[in-house]
């Protein structure tokens, strides 16, 4: 029997928990985001995930960025407590049911004044798997005005279904001829809020124009009772809860 959680993330393609996690609990993660962001900074790498998509090149200026990186737990124990915490898998599991398999997070730091904007997109192509159960769960460490940068998405695009070619780095009219992120429904947050997503919903963000950083952890998750179908991308296969129906002695050697 579905619950009301499952219901209405069905329905609307999103759902927005509000104080999952306290003010405590965020200042000890917002440190250790930071901590992640200073030691990036030491490997002089490309860190800025600038999308620079024709999409939104009227939205900002071209010094515009956004330092990211994947698999925060690879940098911190506490990142790792963060994606393990039961209030946290407790509600995953109100959506997806018991098996839980983390798929990779990501870090984003919009920067003030000058963080990027990303095209109205949808997750799956980048990662799609067979029953599609792919969500994110967009943690936020800091309060996230819409003149941040928030995310701003389109409910029930989900029921659009996978749209080819709709990564966001160029124009699809199924989707660009047919809404815009200025007028894309924006997800303003307070910090412990998380925004949980279908991996077919239509979403972006505008630039953080404000003089304040966003900060938020993305979590990617899927079911262990699904198959992922592509590759490419990182996928560190972590169960989080429960069992991987489909884990073999050669996918867990490609860790």
């Amino acid at each position: 029997m579905k619950n009301d959680t499952q219901i209405k993330f069905k329905n609307s393609g999103y759902i927005l928990k509000k104080r999952l996690y306290t003010k405590r609990d965020t200042l000890i993660y917002e440190a250790e985001f930071d901590k992640i962001i200073k030691q990036l900074k030491k490997s002089n790498e490309n860190i800025n995930a600038r999308w620079g998509s024709d999409l939104t090149k009227n939205l900002e200026c071209e010094n515009t960025s956004v330092l990211h990186t994947h698999n925060v737990q690879s940098f911190s124990s506490k990142m790792m407590e963060m994606i393990q915490d039961n209030r946290f898998l407790d509600y995953v599991e109100k959506i997806m049911g018991p098996d839980i398999i983390l798929h990779h997070s990501k870090l984003f730091l919009k920067p003030p004044k000058i963080g990027s904007a990303f095209p109205l997109h949808q997750d799956w192509s980048y990662f799609p798997t067979k029953n599609k159960s792919m969500i994110a769960a967009v943690i936020h460490l800091t309060d996230t005005l819409e003149n941040m940068g928030c995310i701003k998405l389109i409910p029930e695009s989900h029921k659009l279904g996978q749209i080819e070619k709709s990564d966001g780095h160029k124009f699809n009219k199924k989707i660009h001829g047919s809404f815009t992120l200025e007028k894309a429904k924006s997800i303003t947050a307070k910090a412990g809020d998380v925004l949980f997503f279908n991996s077919s919903t239509l979403h972006g963000s505008m630039p953080n124009t404000s003089l304040s950083p966003r900060k938020t952890i993305l979590i990617q998750l899927y079911s262990g009772s699904d198959e992922v179908l592509n590759t490419n991308h990182t996928n560190v296969q972590l169960v989080l809860r429960g069992w991987n129906k489909f884990a073999t002695r050669d996918s867990a050697n490609s860790l």
